[in-house]
């Protein structure tokens, strides 16, 4: 496969999204002091944008074949195993991120001199909303490609 054919494809141009998206969102929480179910968050946001760096270079590499088990003709099912598991668990997330957000809108004003996480929470909440639904475009592309029979992802 040629790499810029990959590139110039709609997956992987959801891949670089989905591995932009979500280096903002861990880098958003990373950066500033968090606590409690945030851990989740950043644990969904640092463990899919790892996986979603392999895919992508293993895709970008045409190196699937090398993977034991769910590489090679399994690699459309195995994209599409992790694009839905991504999007469940980011919707998880901006469930966490939304009632944080919410639970720190009271210092969401100008004179309040104290740390507030509100603006933080937000930014956060947006990029996982973002991953999120790059993860659902790519659900539905690979399961459209599967249902037509087809065994590679671009």
């Amino acid at each position: 496969m040629n790499i810029k054919k990959f590139l110039n494809s709609f997956l992987g141009v959801f891949r670089i999204m989905q591995i932009l998206f979500g280096a903002g969102l861990w880098v958003t929480i990373a950066a500033h002091k968090y606590e409690g179910s945030i851990h989740f968050v950043l644990f969904v946001a640092v463990l899919f944008w790892l996986l979603t760096l392999a895919l992508f270079f293993l895709t970008l590499l045409d190196k699937q074949d090398l993977v034991p088990v769910v590489g090679g003709e399994r690699w459309l099912c195995t994209n599409l195993a992790h694009d839905a598991a991504a999007a469940a668990l980011y919707l998880a997330a901006i469930g966490v991120m939304i009632y944080k957000t919410d639970r720190n809108s009271y210092c969401n004003l100008e004179l309040y001199k104290h740390l507030c996480l509100y603006k933080v929470y937000l930014t956060a909440a947006v990029f996982a909303c973002l991953c999120c639904l790059a993860y659902l475009v790519s659900v539905i592309y690979g399961a459209c490609r599967k249902c037509r029979g087809e065994q590679t992802v671009i």
